[in-house]
């Protein structure tokens, strides 16, 4: 199993916010994470991928067969965990084409491979334009700079494309999107797909899933997944919302 996560609780400043959370993921599979505002999505991201705040009480997170917990962020994201997140921030200054080759190069040193030759690292970057339909004007500009929030989401699919993890967290990167740019996105996502990787998207809306077909679909409910199905639960919940979801909540 890539990620094996087992009673997992976690605190933010004191605050219980994922209370006994299971969740395995294999290669190959795609696992959407919905549930209302403040059931912990965007918190069992963090957690995932060791943001900063987010205290581990109990349980465990594996992924590769060994126990994440204390391994430190540019750790997990050079072994192959790739977060796209909610909102993307804007870094001034920095080339979209110079951070990725820097974040290449750091993975590739990781690996104790030599950094990239410049050729080899340009074909590859007009290929995943290419794959992501993103324009270059946006890929030489400062990263995310100026950038509309539909603009800010087509990029870190990009970055995605480029880095090629084994693990991808997609944090609502559905949320502001048009139905063109949500499409551009699926698509990316589903071109990128493959037997080696695997997703774990999370999301309010049932649209994203129209475009991305998840093989399973879990419902994230006060710090706990309540519920597994297919992609009929997704269409459940568009139609219901969540409160008859409570129901199945545990004591």
């Amino acid at each position: 199993m890539l990620l094996n996560i087992k009673n997992l609780h976690v605190s933010i400043d004191g605050k219980k916010i994922i209370r006994g959370l299971n969740l395995g993921v294999n290669k190959g599979e795609i696992h959407a994470i919905m549930g209302p505002n403040g059931s912990g999505k965007s918190t069992l991201a963090a957690a995932i991928t060791g943001r900063e705040g987010y205290e581990i009480t109990e349980g465990e997170i594996w992924y590769k067969d060994q126990i994440i917990n204390e391994m430190e962020p540019d750790v997990r994201a050079n072994e192959g965990i790739f977060l796209s997140f909610q909102y993307p921030v804007e870094i001034p200054g920095v080339s979209m084409t110079n951070f990725m080759r820097t974040a290449v190069n750091a993975r590739r040193e990781y690996q104790k491979l030599p950094p990239i030759p410049a050729g080899e690292f340009l074909k590859m970057l007009e290929e995943k334009k290419n794959l992501v339909e993103i324009h270059s004007k946006l890929a030489n500009r400062s990263v995310n700079e100026g950038f509309s929030g539909g603009e800010k989401k087509r990029n870190e699919i990009f970055q995605l494309a480029v880095l090629n993890p084994t693990l991808a967290i997609l944090d609502e990167t559905d949320s502001g999107l048009d139905i063109d740019a949500l499409k551009v996105v699926a698509k990316g996502v589903n071109q990128l797909r493959s037997s080696d990787n695997a997703f774990v998207i999370i999301t309010h809306y049932q649209r994203l899933l129209d475009f991305i077909v998840p093989d399973f679909v879990h419902v994230l409910y006060e710090g706990r997944i309540v519920k597994t199905g297919g992609k009929n639960l997704a269409i459940e919940l568009e139609e219901k919302g969540y409160d008859w979801i409570k129901e199945y909540q545990l004591t």
